[in-house]
């Protein structure tokens, strides 16, 4: 995989060593997001626009995602695709990613520049010492959900108490530790889950795991029933997901690049739920082939109907909105079921400096 780098940045790379060791956390990064199995390249091929950087020159720069192309990542391919990223100044590569891909070994190695995480393991990096840092958020519900059957009767999360639950093993370091704080979920309840939903079509006294605008649709056509969806962020499982994070090195040398990124990204997502989103699905297919329309069509509509980008504080701030309280208010979480140590400074693992904008900055 080659390198992206505007020679101005001056980006060192680091040693094999500290690139391995760097990979040990990025493991669970690839199966949390429980990605695709292969990469491909989009770059944008949008003639040249009025260029933000000093130079005049675009700055090369690689986004790394964490899933197959989908939806879900839009914003980003629309911004590729519209010209957003050169209008201010950037010449974007956006890699999917896989099981395989190790987002924070690529970071850390150069590979990519910036990578799309989320809260846990932005935390659990300052914990490893592994200088990467989260600089915006563009959702601000994690699209996280649990699925059951019509047939339990199910009216809320509460109802899901005692049945037993298809979840993966990231989970037990995620959003398990919340139902069981929240409903008093028990470990006796979890069956392994391995991304495929026929044992849970199986057992109608089942719940699965599953992301909003994906395995809701699935099930309906595999199943043939309309399954009872219950979104974790709605019941006060708050972090923050599909972030942008990247080398701490590069916020502290280039900000300016860095908050180029961060704007086109955001004004990437605006154009995408607000305007046209052909250019950005076309992108998305183009990447990832076994995506459909209908797929596409019903991850926006439920980005849109339950609020997954523009909700909360990105009412007022704008998409890609961060707050102290919000990570404050997650790490707390975690740290009473004991998944992190409560010595760790948690505030290392995000900056404010790039977001938090205002909700029409990147509206024209």
């Amino acid at each position: 995989m080659s390198q992206s780098h505007d020679p101005k940045l001056k980006i060192d790379s680091i040693n094999r060593r500290r690139f391995i060791q760097y990979g040990v956390l990025a493991v669970g990064s690839g199966v949390v997001a429980a990605c695709a199995s292969n990469q491909s390249t989009t770059q944008s091929s949008s003639p040249a626009a009025d260029s933000a950087s000093p130079t005049g020159e675009l700055v090369k720069l690689t986004y790394g995602t964490n899933w197959y192309a989908q939806a879900e990542h839009g914003g980003f391919y629309q911004a590729v695709a519209t010209g957003i990223y050169r209008d201010y100044g950037l010449d974007v590569t956006i890699k999917m990613g896989g099981p395989q891909v190790n987002g924070t070994q690529l970071l850390m190695g150069d590979a990519i520049d910036f990578f799309m995480g989320y809260t846990s393991d932005a935390i659990r990096a300052v914990q490893e010492n592994i200088p990467k840092i989260t600089v915006a958020s563009i959702f601000q519900k994690d699209p996280q959900i649990l699925i059951a059957h019509p047939e339990t009767g199910a009216k809320d999360l509460a109802d899901l108490k005692g049945k037993p639950i298809f979840i993966s093993a990231a989970a037990n370091t995620t959003f398990w530790p919340f139902l069981k704080a929240k409903y008093d979920f028990t470990d006796d309840q979890k069956r392994p889950y391995n991304f495929n939903p026929g044992p849970f079509l199986a057992d109608k006294n089942a719940v699965q795991q599953g992301y909003l605008s994906s395995e809701p649709l699935a099930i309906e056509k595999e199943g043939g029933f309309k399954p009872l969806v219950f979104l974790l962020a709605d019941s006060g499982y708050d972090p923050y997901s599909t972030t942008i994070e990247c080398k701490r090195e590069l916020v502290e040398n280039s900000p300016d690049v860095v908050q180029r990124f961060v704007d086109a990204s955001i004004k990437g997502w605006y154009s995408y739920l607000n305007g046209d989103p052909t250019p950005g699905n076309e992108r998305i297919k183009q990447d990832n082939p076994e995506m459909t329309d209908d797929q596409i069509q019903y991850g926006i509509e439920k980005m849109k109907e339950y609020g997954i980008v523009v909700s909360g504080d990105a009412e007022t701030k704008g998409i890609g909105a961060m707050t102290d309280e919000r990570w404050k208010s997650f790490f707390e979480t975690m740290v009473a079921e004991g998944i992190f140590d409560s010595s760790i400074d948690y505030t290392k693992a995000y900056t404010l400096q790039f977001v938090n904008k205002g909700a029409e900055v990147y509206q024209s």
